[in-house]
């Protein structure tokens, strides 16, 4: 196996798993796959844009406190690359859950992520998501 499939079959198979624990408000798997070396940064879908590992935990803890009911996770990898001891993914998050105690409905989260291989482990040092907007090229009309 080449190191891009280890990289799908390890990194990402626990990373999927701790955010769905993530999304069903067990925030404590996720901030494990995050490093705690600096430089790390978070551009978070719901306004949050901080660095460092204090922040971080701070934004996983408020997050996780506000996801509940996750259900049907599905990280959609569109883009992955290895270049040396760095990563990076672009994809969706897509899934079920609750948020403050309202019902679950779906969402859909786009993110980019980096990764630093630390002692033979991929961590994550860059998080960058948003709300998938409706893609409006789809109803532009064909430029002449």
């Amino acid at each position: 196996m080449g190191e891009l499939d280890d990289f799908r079959t390890d990194t990402l198979a626990r990373q999927t798993e701790a955010m769905r624990a993530l999304f069903s408000g067990d925030q404590a798997p996720f901030i494990r796959m995050w490093s705690i070396q600096d430089p790390l940064s978070l551009f978070g879908a719901w306004g949050a844009c901080t660095t460092g590992t204090d922040e971080l935990n701070r934004v996983y803890r408020w997050v996780g406190s506000r996801f509940s009911q996750c259900s049907d996770l599905r990280f959609d990898v569109e883009v992955i690359d290895i270049i040396g001891d760095l990563a990076y993914t672009v994809g969706c998050e897509r899934f079920t859950a609750s948020v403050d105690g309202r019902p679950a409905e779906p969402m859909t989260i786009r993110v980019t992520h980096v990764y630093r291989r630390e002692n033979g482990q991929w961590k994550i040092v860059h998080r960058h998501g948003d709300w998938a907007p409706i893609d409006e090229s789809l109803a532009a009309p064909p430029s002449p």
